[in-house]
């Protein structure tokens, strides 16, 4: 304020001395005049480059004073720089927001109050069938055209999921979809979708699961239970008694099986896979195969051929355990499924890249080539009661497919109705090595066929 009030008082000493020289007393006072125009000329070129500057908002240009209009140019400067810097920030911030919800596992759409795409990301894209760019202020009603779907949008309660099913699902390869509304702003909604097709499938295994253990015991116990009540109410011979005994001696076996199978399975899938410092001769896991399939056949009253051609002189890396109980299962299976008077073979075959094969065929009924994908599935029968009349748990081949997968190997089923089933176990050559055998390991070499039963 002091110096704006210096530079006018110099104008105006300037103007009177000038005129006081040129014209005496007249002049001072011309000399006033013209000095304090001078004065307010210039102070308004200032203002006015100022004022032309502010209106144009740009950081860059800004003009160069002293006084007011220098100082009023200065702060306006700054705070220019300020607000670009926070415009700046406040970009940087929703740039990594949206790259965020780019980057999202869940789908995202922005929908305006009266339901139209505002924007999306490219999961939502993917899970809702959506295009981008095309489908922007199209309702998502009309393109999501689920019954469940409209009803959840139009219902208004938003505090729970919808699950849908999702655009170009189909029955080979069923996709479902959890959906959920966010009200925000002013009418808006927030959609979010996220891909639940393997928690459905999951939790529909789980209830097949608690239903198949559920009927495989009950069985079981109901017969129990009968035989129990019969021994308790009736005067039974002794003859009768030892034959229910004997009766309920099978059904408690049967669920000691089932027990024993169920926790195989829980250890194989809650536990590491095995290392390859253990190594088990294949000879002695196929004798094994060969004495448990010799003693099911008998049991069963099934007489049969059991061949195990003369297998090379191989070690197998891993569990031996494990090698042993899913190479049983696989014979054991032929055994139940094959008539009286059929033939199981099992062979062991050179591969390609160092691998082999443990081949196991049986003359059984065949399998249609419909079941062969859910083979492998816990308690999955072609033939339910069938599979009953064997005495089988429904187990092994989940079994054996987890044992395989746990050592790096491959399970392959082949099958044909009417001309028997053949399951190979192809062995990693990783897992797979040349073993000398000593005279004991050679002796329990098996023959090249036998009959049991």
């Amino acid at each position: 304020m002091t110096g704006r009030v210096l530079l006018f008082a110099l104008a105006l000493l300037a103007g009177l001395v000038a005129g006081a020289l040129l014209q005496g007393e007249r002049g001072a006072v011309v000399g006033i005049a013209a000095g304090a125009a001078l004065w307010f000329a210039i102070d308004t070129f200032r203002a006015a480059r100022v004022l032309r500057w502010l209106r144009t908002a740009q950081l860059r240009g800004a003009p160069i004073h002293g006084g007011w209009w220098g100082e009023a140019a200065d702060r306006a400067r700054r705070a220019l720089a300020a607000r670009e810097q926070q415009v700046q920030d406040a970009e940087r911030r929703l740039d990594a927001f949206l790259d965020a919800i780019r980057g999202s596992p869940n789908g995202v759409v922005l929908l305006d109050p009266q339901a139209r795409i505002e924007w999306c990301n490219q999961t939502a894209a993917v899970h809702l069938g959506l295009d981008p760019e095309r489908d922007l202020k199209q309702q998502i009603v009309h393109l999501l055209r689920d019954p469940g779907f409209s009803a959840f949008y139009h219902g208004g309660n938003y505090a729970q999921d919808v699950t849908v099913t999702a655009p170009g699902s189909a029955a080979s390869r069923p996709r479902k979809l959890s959906l959920h509304l966010h009200p925000y702003g002013e009418g808006r909604r927030l959609l979010l979708s996220r891909d639940v097709t393997a928690v459905e499938q999951a939790e529909g295994m789980r209830r097949d699961f608690v239903a198949n253990v559920s009927h495989e015991i009950r069985t079981p116990l109901t017969v129990l239970a009968g035989f129990v009540e019969t021994l308790q109410t009736l005067d039974l011979s002794r003859e009768e008694r030892a034959r229910y005994l004997q009766l309920m001696a099978q059904q408690s076996q049967r669920m000691q099986t089932l027990v024993s199978d169920l926790l195989t399975l829980s250890r194989l899938e809650g536990s590491p896979p095995p290392g390859e410092g253990e190594w088990t001769p294949l000879a002695s896991l196929l004798a094994q195969c060969e004495q448990d399939g010799r003693a099911l056949a008998a049991s069963l009253g099934k007489p049969m051929r059991i061949v195990i051609a003369p297998a090379p002189a191989l070690a197998l890396s891993g569990n031996g355990t494990e090698w042993q109980s899913a190479l049983s299962n696989l014979v054991s299976n032929a055994v139940r499924y094959t008539p009286a008077g059929g033939s199981v073979d099992v062979q062991v075959r050179p591969g390609d890249a160092g691998r082999y094969s443990v081949a196991v065929h049986d003359t059984g009924p065949g399998i249609a080539a419909e079941h062969l994908p859910r083979l492998t599935e816990r308690f999955y029968r072609v033939d339910r009661s069938r599979s009953r009349e064997t005495g089988g748990t429904g187990l092994g081949l989940a079994i054996v497919k987890h044992v395989v997968q746990r050592h790096g190997g491959e399970l392959k089923i082949e099958s044909t109705p009417g001309a028997g089933s053949t399951f190979t176990i192809v062995l990693p050559a990783a897992r797979v090595r040349a073993q000398s055998l000593t005279p004991a390991e050679s002796a329990a070499l098996p023959a090249t066929g036998s009959t049991a039963g």
